[in-house]
């Protein structure tokens, strides 16, 4: 945004801090009236329109407000996690449903979730099995979720990811 000095358009057309309309004048006399009310000329208008629209403003202060209003923005907005659930090839029944529970509160707080099984040994021969586990948990977990990756092996490890649904 221009302001002051570095407005090189010799007419334009100035709003006041108060909305008052003053019409096409000539820079001059426009920074006459901004100096006069102490107060910085804002160029508002892209560069391609003529004569540039230009705003009375307290310039300090406007920009005071749009750094309060970004950092209260920035205080505001949702971090999103993946959170890791690690299961195994020989997990009982029990303890699936304990870690479906807590990757349903997971979810719930509006995390991702990486669920990964790690094959070890004679386990890598039949990795349908952990598969089978992984779908079975997935099953298990209740509430609103997408599946963003199915279950895939990749070396050693089975792992999907899942997601919150998307609110509308």
């Amino acid at each position: 945004m221009q302001i002051n000095e570095q407005i090189r358009d010799r007419e334009v057309r100035l709003i006041g801090d108060d909305g008052q309309q003053y019409g096409v004048i000539s820079m001059r006399d426009a920074r006459a009236i901004a100096e006069e009310k102490g107060l910085d000329i804002c160029k508002v208008s892209p560069p391609s329109v003529q004569p540039p629209t230009c705003k009375l403003m307290d310039y300090g202060k406007y920009r005071y407000e749009q750094q309060k209003r970004e950092k209260e923005a920035k205080k505001n907005q949702k971090v999103m996690e993946i959170k890791e659930i690690r299961l195994s090839a020989t997990i009982d029944i029990g303890d699936t449903t304990r870690l479906a529970q807590q990757t349903a509160k997971f979810l719930a707080e509006g995390n991702k979730v990486k669920a990964s099984i790690r094959l070890k040994g004679r386990q890598q021969a039949h990795p349908e099995i952990a598969v089978k586990i992984v779908e079975d948990y997935i099953a298990m977990i209740g509430g609103d979720f997408t599946v963003e990756k199915k279950p895939v092996q990749e070396g050693r490890m089975i792992y999907t990811i899942l997601a919150p649904a998307q609110k509308k």
